[in-house]
């Protein structure tokens, strides 16, 4: 759009015109009608600036852009030395998180403000090459009188949205703003490059934290898998399918420990592995029943586990954890578990350190205050016809010489 048809058609709109005028982007024309309506004047000023120094140093912190802001600064620095143009990465909301450029760009950008902190979004300031990329999720341009707001007519700017290579999701923009529209073709493929850039560079970490969380708990996957499942990270992105290929790249949606149904109706449960909000997915029968928590401990010097998988064998002391705890639906406190293992003697930290090690086979199925074994079990030495004598002969843990004296269904 030229110029000064872009002034005449704004002229005329902001005095009452209604239709798009000659000239104008249909996307123009439809953010200038969205701006009364939302409470924005041509004539606004200053421009919002919600973020301001330990907010803006937050926001970049924990931000998934924040990798990759070093690598656009140095691809792009070139385009910013002595050029008058100013560089600038957002959130998806508009927040301008990062800028750079030179002495000259960054005074001038101070006066609209285009600098950190800044909010450009176009609920605040109409359209915008920032506010518009990010409405339409495409590389967009806004130039001069094609922005709505009166402080950013001088300026021509070119944006480009990053979006998370694996979901998809809109994770903010590359921008460069400059007081002339020349290079217009030019601007618009440094910053489509450079999202693309951006994107290879994250998609690259996301390859580098998935390597790592396989490396991590791979091992512990394998305790537990009889199935189907995976470790996920906290987008619920797929770090590592068993068997591979058996679930999607992505499973939106997870938030937290608890029964999911996942995309194609199989039925699955989520669990916490660790402080880092990491989970693991175990997909159960195909009706989301439980599987049964199998036990054998009789004539065995230590007992062996299943959790609708493969057959653990248990060391002596989770063997003898896991009978006490089959034995009593109620549950046992670490205080109760403490003596029935060692007598007066015993201490609930060390119950507690042995139920956490024990936890990567049973998962979920280890209930807490007090501890017990949720859902459908079964054990050998509970059986109405059991010997229970021959319940882990070697165990000298009170709790298990009291079981062993027990009637049967005592």
């Amino acid at each position: 759009m030229g110029r000064g048809n872009a002034d005449a058609a704004q002229d005329w709109f902001v005095g009452g015109g209604s239709e798009r005028g000659n000239g104008v982007a249909a996307p123009m024309h439809a953010s200038w009608v969205r701006c009364p309506a939302k409470g924005i004047r041509p004539d606004r000023a200053p421009l919002p600036v919600p973020l301001v120094d330990d907010a803006v140093l937050r926001r970049r912190r924990r931000h998934p852009l924040a990798p990759v802001w070093p690598i656009l600064r140095a691809s792009l620095r070139w385009a910013t030395r002595h050029t008058g143009q100013l560089l600038t990465v957002s959130d998806a909301e508009g927040h301008l998180l990062w800028c750079q450029g030179g002495p000259g760009p960054r005074r001038q950008a101070e006066h609209v403000p285009t600098l950190p902190g800044a909010l450009w979004s176009e609920d605040t300031v109409g359209p915008t090459a920032v506010s518009t990329a990010i409405a339409f999720r495409r590389p967009f341009q806004v130039f001069g009188p094609e922005h709505y707001a009166s402080s950013a007519r001088p300026y021509a700017c070119s944006a480009a949205p990053i979006h998370d290579p694996v979901t998809g999701r809109l994770l903010g923009t590359v921008d460069l703003t400059s007081a002339t529209d020349a290079d217009r073709a030019l601007k618009l493929s440094l910053v489509t490059t450079a999202a693309r850039l951006a994107e290879a560079q994250l998609l690259a970490e996301r390859l580098r934290h998935q390597a790592r969380l396989r490396e991590k708990y791979a091992d512990r996957l394998a305790l537990r898998l009889g199935g189907c499942g995976a470790l996920l990270d906290t987008d619920g992105v797929v770090a590592h399918a068993s068997p591979p290929g058996s679930l999607p790249a992505h499973l939106p949606g997870i938030r937290g420990e608890g029964p999911v149904v996942l995309p194609d109706g199989r039925h699955a449960v989520v669990e916490r592995l660790d402080a880092e909000t990491f989970f693991l997915v175990v997909a159960p029968t195909d009706d989301g029943a439980e599987p049964t928590v199998r036990y054998e401990g009789l004539g065995r010097a230590r007992g062996r586990l299943a959790t609708g998988g493969p057959w653990h064998e248990l060391t002596g002391r989770h063997s003898e954890l896991v009978a006490l705890l089959l034995a009593h639906d109620e549950g046992l406190t670490a205080e109760e578990l403490a003596f029935e293992l060692y007598g007066d003697s015993g201490r609930a930290g060390t119950v507690r350190a042995e139920l956490s090690r024990l936890r990567p086979i049973l998962g979920h199925r280890l209930g807490s205050e007090p501890y017990r074994i949720l859902g459908p079990r079964d054990a050998d030495f509970l059986a109405p016809e059991a010997d229970r004598a021959r319940l882990l002969p070697r165990s000298k843990a009170p709790g298990i010489a009291a079981l062993r004296e027990a009637a049967p269904g005592g």
